[in-house]
């Protein structure tokens, strides 16, 4: 069971001013996470349309690779993929949101490139050098909006909890104990009057 503070002026002053830091801190907490759910919601918006993005990348890419394949036979497209250099790395930034750290990436240096000397229709491989390309770019857009989005969720859930126990837990509590020292401030100063006038009484009467 919490104990109840003491019924003296300087707690009734101290829970006071508890209440208004308290109601203030709610007030911020609340505008942080109404500004978080917003930014959630517009990734999640950017995220769905990143993915139906690279679904179409990737539809065209393949059909890109058949009509190569088509002309240049599987053999050679074999061949030049086996000349494709390696991804490369990814650079990584963060961006600030009310105090969450969103992760930034972006591709480093120059595209991969194939070496069209292999075949003579260089063409047909460039199609599908730029097509993979794009996918990759997607690929990449929608790793950062998924990891921002999960960073997203933490801190909204965080901020929820703060806010509830502040608006259920907190404040209520503080309320109670300044209406309580109140309260028993009240009784103290109808005792002190009720006592000071039966002194009084008592002063008179020996007069």
């Amino acid at each position: 069971m919490q104990q109840r503070p003491s019924p003296t002026r300087i707690n009734l002053i101290s829970t006071k001013r508890r209440i208004r830091t308290a109601r203030k801190g709610y007030g911020i907490l609340k505008k942080k996470q109404e500004a978080l759910v917003l930014e959630f919601m517009k990734l999640l918006k950017q995220s769905g349309k990143s993915r139906d993005y690279l679904n179409a990348v990737m539809q065209r890419s393949y059909k890109v690779v058949i009509t190569a394949s088509t002309y240049v036979g599987n053999f050679e497209l074999e061949d030049v993929a086996y000349n494709v250099k390696e991804t490369e790395s990814v650079i990584m930034s963060v961006r600030n949101i009310m105090g969450v750290r969103i992760p930034e990436a972006m591709r480093e240096g120059k595209k991969n490139s194939v070496n069209f000397n292999l075949i003579s229709t260089s063409i047909a491989v460039e199609d599908i050098n730029n097509s993979f390309n794009e996918a990759v770019d997607a690929v990449v857009d929608i790793a950062k909006r998924e990891q921002g989005l999960r960073r997203l969720v933490i801190e909204v859930e965080k901020t929820k909890r703060r806010v509830n126990a502040l608006d259920y837990i907190l404040i209520p509590s503080f309320n109670a104990q300044s209406k309580y020292i109140s309260m028993r401030l009240e009784e103290i100063d109808r005792d002190m009057f009720s006592a000071l006038k039966h002194v009084k009484k008592r002063l008179a009467k020996a007069e």
